[in-house]
Formats: structure tokens, sequence, C-alpha cells
């Protein structure tokens, strides 16, 4: 996440679509123009990661109270649910182009009220608004490619927006860190958001709705004029027959299974083909964001002070790296998804998932345990005013380490010498703080000084390299397959919701967790869940690589299991075998 799908596409499809964006520029003038949706989605749930370590030096509250920093990260996933509905309204009722410019307007408005905030609610309620911009987008651009485009290159384009997606988190964090030593910090970061906002509304001013929603609407010849800069002359006919015979489809079904909302959920669950469906799709979404995928994405330079580097911008730097792998996997899953099948990447990449949360539950466990000790004599040094004051009542502060002191709501004051030496325990204000750094120490609030620290990040990034190929991306795929055309919107918004809250969900209690249970029994805890969420996967989504939409509601009709699971008979009935 993370979270907003893309098309795939095969690398025939990707030389055609070079081939053709070359020939007709405006094709890519496009795609770009409404893919900056995705890179606001991506610098959104990134930048708030570095931006938080800044807010809580400024704003003694949000440094005390886990729950205040849980709130403002996990609000403008809450406006992305609410902005991902009332975007798919804004979508039917006026257009594609109408809900980005609109999604542009709240997100642009969020960011300035964010920049400007004098108290932190403040920043919670810019949260909120950026979250709409952002569920808004992450539906409504993707849409709007794949109805502008031709259907040659059209998993090609679409996948332009998930790489900027994953290419938005990684510009976060180069932002994150341009602006750790300029005045303002955090505002600045959150800030910048507007930019992009403001010109993909320029742009857009200038682009034409979708084609589709203007056939839709009756208005052929705007659709008609549309296609003619899309298509070759000679092709432009065709598509429109084809974009007629479409909607027309699409129109019929309406009719059979009723217009309203509830209706159509109602009528989805009775479906025995769409419920086997919807079991596997809600699956994979649920389990993309149970891996704990968006506690790294949310919070990355956090969990990197957890690891023992309390510097702001050393955080941030290594923090870098799990954004890049993050981009880098987005390309391996495009180049190989089609090659191995959407189920056999899952489950690849599930067993690497549980494996590397495992062993990084294992290192900060170590970590807490090996944890440098509190010294008496350096805590006295900073005088009595500034100890803990838990430690100072404390019946058994000899045996206190680091950890002790941490969980005491505390500070570690570095030895002057060396950070895996005995230090202090310290109150933890802003001046105390001061009083640490001022002689050259370092102030540790997070995570304890470890040997531990970068083996901790290296394990991060094969975390990241393994989840970004395969759940990060495919679990989108597999939605935009599995179901019945004409259940395919309603059930991919269930998905989709289930999605959004699942990651809701994670990153509002992911804080509280650390606190509860040490960083390495949460990893420990999602490692649990992602073993029970791949025994789903095993059991509940079959491959649906190179299978027409026909041949997959077959496959759930039958009833799909897995191959160890098939008697001699049933091994017949699938073109396709999976692991």
């Amino acid at each position: 996440m993370v979270e907003g799908g893309f098309a795939t596409a095969d690398k025939t499809e990707f030389t055609e679509c070079w081939r053709t964006v070359w020939k007709t520029p405006y094709i890519m003038r496009l795609a770009l123009s409404a893919g900056i949706g995705g890179l606001l989605f991506g610098y959104d749930t990134g930048v708030i990661s570095g931006a938080l370590l800044y807010i809580r030096d400024d704003f003694e509250d949000v440094d005390r109270k886990t729950w205040l920093q849980e709130t403002i990260v996990s609000m403008a996933v809450a406006g992305a649910i609410v902005g991902a509905a009332f975007g798919g309204y804004i979508n039917d009722r006026w257009g594609r182009r109408v809900a980005i410019l609109g999604a542009d307007v709240v997100f642009f408005f969020g960011a300035v009220v964010m920049a400007v905030a004098p108290k932190p609610w403040v920043i919670v309620i810019g949260r909120i608004f950026v979250g709409l911009g952002v569920g808004m987008a992450s539906m409504t651009a993707p849409l709007y490619i794949s109805e502008a485009s031709p259907a040659r290159i059209r998993g090609a384009l679409v996948s332009t927006n998930g790489l900027l997606i994953t290419g938005g988190q990684f510009l976060s964090y180069l932002i994150n860190l341009g602006f750790t030593k300029v005045p303002g910090t955090w505002r600045w970061m959150l800030g910048v958001a507007g930019v992009p906002a403001l010109v993909q509304f320029v742009l857009m001013l200038s682009l034409p709705e979708s084609p589709r929603w203007l056939y839709r609407k009756d208005r052929v010849d705007e659709a008609r004029a549309i296609l003619e800069k899309i298509y070759p002359a000679h092709e432009v006919e065709n598509e429109l027959n084809a974009l007629k015979s479409s909607v027309e489809a699409e129109k019929a079904d309406e009719a059979a299974i009723g217009e309203g909302m509830i209706t159509k959920v109602m009528g989805a669950f009775k479906n025995k083909v769409v419920r086997r469906g919807l079991y596997a799709g809600i699956t994979v979404q649920v389990a993309q964001q149970f891996v704990g995928i968006n506690t790294v994405m949310y919070y990355a330079p956090t969990i990197v002070q957890f690891a023992g580097f309390a510097s702001n911008s050393v955080a941030l730097t290594l923090s870098l790296i799990t954004s890049g792998l993050n981009v880098i996997g987005s390309i391996v899953s495009m180049c190989f998804v089609d090659r191995y099948g959407r189920r056999r990447l899952m489950i690849i990449s599930m067993i690497g998932i549980i494996s590397f949360l495992v062993i990084l539950s294992v290192v900060f466990i170590e970590a807490s345990d090996h944890a440098p000790k509190v010294s008496g004599i350096e805590t006295a040094h900073f005088g009595t005013n500034s100890t803990c004051p838990r430690f100072l009542t404390a019946s058994d502060a000899s045996r206190w380490s680091c950890m002790t002191c941490l969980k005491a709501h505390c500070g570690f004051c570095s030895n002057a010498v060396s950070e895996t030496h005995p230090g202090a325990c310290l109150d933890s204000t802003k001046a105390i703080r001061g009083d640490c750094r001022a002689e050259k120490r370092v102030f540790f609030e997070k995570g304890c000084p470890s040997r531990f620290g970068f083996l901790a990040v290296i394990l991060l990034g094969l975390y990241i390299i393994s989840y970004s190929p395969g759940m990060g991306t495919v679990p989108w795929i597999v939605n935009s397959e599995i179901y019945p055309l004409r259940y395919r919107g309603v059930c991919g918004g269930i998905a989709a919701v289930s999605n959004w809250c699942s990651n809701l969900i994670v990153s509002e209690s992911y804080l509280s967790l650390t606190e509860a249970l040490g960083a390495g029994g949460t990893f420990f805890l999602f490692a649990g869940i992602s073993t029970i969420s791949l025994t789903f996967i095993y059991f509940l989504v079959p491959e649906t690589k190179g299978l027409q939409f026909e041949e997959v509601e077959k496959l759930l009709e039958d009833g799909y299991k897995p191959r160890l699971f098939r008697g001699k008979k049933e091994k017949s009935k699938y073109r396709v075998e999976s692991a």
C-alpha cells in the first residue's frame, strides 16, 4: 500500500503502447494527466510517515498520546472510504472528469489546512479532506484512463496509474528528506501535496470527458469527437459500434438486476457464483492489509526508530529504501504476473512475507532484550528535576534498561562515549531533549540503540520485496477478473471497501499494539494473521490467468478446489493447474 487497483499488461502490450503513443502523444497526455491522481494517492500515504516525526516535536500532546498519532494517520483512510463511495456517485452522475476535478479541489483544500494548522485537531480535519480526495482519485483515475485508452494498450496505460502510486510514495520520502532542515518542516511536507493537485486541475480543464460516459448519456457526437483523437480514422466507426454494444449490454444487465445499490448487493450474495467470487476477492483484499504493509508505509520512519535510529533525518533516509523497493516490486509484478499466474505469485509472496515477519519479530525481541542499561550516575548527571519520575520511585531501578525507560514513557539519553554503554533515563520533554543533545548525545524515545538496527532495516526491505510483486498488486487484478460482468461494479466496490476498512483497522491500531506487545510482538501477530490469510487464499482463490470471463464463471459454479484436494475426475475440469 498499497490501496488502489490497476490492470496488468504483457510485454507485447507494452511494446505496442510505446509505438502507439509515439504516433499519438495525445493518448499519453490523457493517461499521465489522470494518473496524477495515483501520484496524489501515493504521496499522501507516504508523506505522513515522515511528517509525523516533526509533528510530534512541535506538539507535546501528539508526542505523548499514541491514539492521537494514530488518528492523524488513519483519518485520511477514513476519509478515503467515504470519498470512494461518494466518488462513485459523482462518476455516474456528472462524469469522470468532474470527479477528478472535484478530488483535486478537496485534496488541495486539505493540504492547505494541514500546512497552516495551529493545533493537532486542525491537522486531523485536513487529513479527512485529503482522504476524501484520495478516495475519489483512487477509483476515478484508473477508470478514466481505461475508458479513454485504445483497447489494445489499455492494460499498459492503466498500469501507469499503479506505478505512479508507488512513485508518489517514493517522492514523498524524498520531499520529506528535503525539508528536514527547513523551518516549518512538516508544514512544507504536507502543504507541497497541494501542488500536484493544482497541476492536475489545470491539465484536466483542457481534457475531455470519458467517451464511454458521454455515450452512455446519449452525447454521441462528443464521444465520436474524442475517439477521433484517440484512434486512426479507419478505426473510429468500429470503436463506436463496440462502445454502443458494450453500453447497451451494461444497461440490459442493470435492468435485470435492478439499479438500487442495496438490490445489487443482495443479488450478489444470493448468487452462488458471485458469492464464491466475493469470498475470493474479499479474502485477498483483507489479506493485503493484514500482512501489515501499511504499518510500514505509514510508519516506516517510526519503525526505523524502533530499530534504534533516533535521528529523524536518518530514519527518513533509511525509509526511502523501503519505498524504492516498493516501486521496483510494482514493475516486477507487471512483468511476471501474466507469466507465472496470480495465485502462484500471491502464495509465494505470502510465504516470503510470513518468513520475514517472523525473523523481524525475533530481531526486535533480541534488540529489546539486549538494550543498554540505565546508569544511576549518568541519570544523576542531568539532575533530579530531569530524571524520569517513575525511575526515581522504582524499587528495581538498578535493573532498568533503555527499554524499561521507554515503556515508562520516558526517554533514554545515550552515553557520551558509546550509545551501547549505560545511559540516562530522563523525563521526555522538549527542554530535556535539548539538554541531552547539547552534550552531543542521542535522545531515544521510540527504540533503543542496538547492534541489530541495520539488520532490521534490511529485513524490512526483504519484506517489501516479498510483498510488492505479489500481494501488493495481484489482489486488484484478481478482483478485476473474478466477477461476472453484470456484478463487476458492485462486487469490486464491496471488495475495495473491505480493503479500505482493513487498512483503517491496521493503521489505527499499530502504535497501540507496539505499546502493548512491543515491535517484535506486533510483527509476530501480523505473521500469525498472514498465516491464516495464506490458508484462506490457498483454499478459496482460483487461478484466473488466461481464462475467459465465462470460464472463470464456470470454475466458480463447479466450486473451486486446490489441486491437492481434487479427485481424478475433477482435475480434468481445470484448464489451468496451480500449486
